[in-house]
């Protein structure tokens, strides 16, 4: 369809030919380009000869683990949330037919604005603009968790009680299934997250990765446009996602992040003290036992990333750069975060 370079997990052809009936007025040949940054899910952008741009989404290549990487889930989520307080990008299609592209896979509309990824994406972001970024994504977790799961047809997503024990088992099974080497803290912190879990609410919406560059903000006014990377959703505890941002919500100075260029380490956003005091005022939520979930949190972040750490070493994700390396030292310091946060929380 066209002489320029494709990307592996794609075939042209095959996505060009399902596009065309679902998006009408596209118009060949597609370029498709794979987004730098994705470190699970293999993200590309889509654009026509017209000018117009979508993103593709499908699973790492090679084997995968079981439950991981599920397109219609992801799809199902978003296409729910259209219309919602939470901007999600705009759908297109699934499709679950391997035959097209190799893996199962869906399109979206392309959003524009920026994402925050690291220090340099913030650069040229005036300070105000990131203090209402800051603002509008804690805003955004408060809005998706007063979502009424039933009243946008997600009251099946998942079970409603017992969100923290099947996380815990879980992501110590996907460890046991993905590890390359042993960290005794990781399985002892799994031990003691599950001899003292925090009493729950009512069970809604979790988005599960919920941070600021898993958006698309305004570059005017820093509101959030889209919230991207809805892979790990399901039904749980609120304030699993509160403490899963605060464990990304890096501040200067800090010895251990989730991230290796976070964002918000720039001038002008707030620390994670106003963060979240803004997420107990906008939710009501009480926030007693937010330690156990940033503890939590950590040590779901040091599992997920030791697995990505072992498909890069073996080439799930074709060629890339290094970068991927530094994965082998930071684990072991997120469990220590985990740690600190655990005995923190009294467990």
């Amino acid at each position: 369809m066209t002489d320029a370079p494709v990307p592996d997990g794609i075939d042209a052809d095959g996505v060009t030919a399902w596009l065309e009936p679902r998006a009408p007025g596209v118009a060949p040949p597609l370029r498709f380009s794979l987004i730098a940054g994705g470190r699970s899910n293999l993200t590309y952008t889509v654009n026509d000869s017209a000018g117009q741009r979508f993103v593709l989404r499908r699973p790492p290549l090679g084997p995968l683990l079981p439950s991981a990487h599920d397109m219609g889930r992801e799809h199902r989520i978003m296409a729910a949330l259209a219309g919602s307080a939470v901007p999600v990008p705009p759908v297109v299609g699934l499709c679950t037919d391997e035959t097209v592209t190799g893996a199962p896979f869906y399109v979206m509309r392309f959003v524009d604005g920026l994402i925050l990824r690291d220090p340099q994406a913030v650069a040229p972001v005036p300070e105000p603009v990131r203090v209402a970024a800051a603002e509008a994504l804690v805003d955004v977790l408060a809005a998706l968790h007063d979502v009424d799961p039933d009243a946008v047809g997600l009251g099946d997503l998942g079970r409603r009680d017992g969100y923290v024990e099947r996380t815990l088992r879980r992501w110590r099974g996907q460890w046991e299934k993905s590890k390359t080497r042993e960290i005794p803290l990781l399985e002892e912190l799994a031990d003691r997250l599950a001899a003292d879990i925090p009493a729950a609410g009512p069970a809604r919406i979790v988005h599960g990765d919920f941070r600021l560059d898993n958006c698309i903000v305004s570059p005017e006014d820093g509101s959030v446009r889209a919230v991207l990377d809805w892979e790990l959703c399901t039904l749980g505890d609120p304030l699993a996602d509160a403490g899963m941002l605060l464990v990304y919500w890096t501040e200067p100075g800090d010895e251990t992040s989730a991230l290796f260029w976070a964002p918000t380490t720039s001038p002008g956003f707030p620390g994670r003290k106003d963060v979240i005091a803004r997420y107990a005022a906008v939710s009501g939520r009480d926030l007693s036992e937010l330690d156990y979930y940033v503890a939590l949190g950590y040590w779901k972040i040091a599992v997920i990333l030791e697995g990505v750490y072992a498909r890069y070493a073996s080439g799930a994700y074709g060629d890339t750069d290094d970068s991927w390396r530094a994965f082998e030292a930071s684990v072991p310091k997120l469990a220590e975060a985990a740690d600190h946060y655990a005995r923190r929380a009294g467990r």
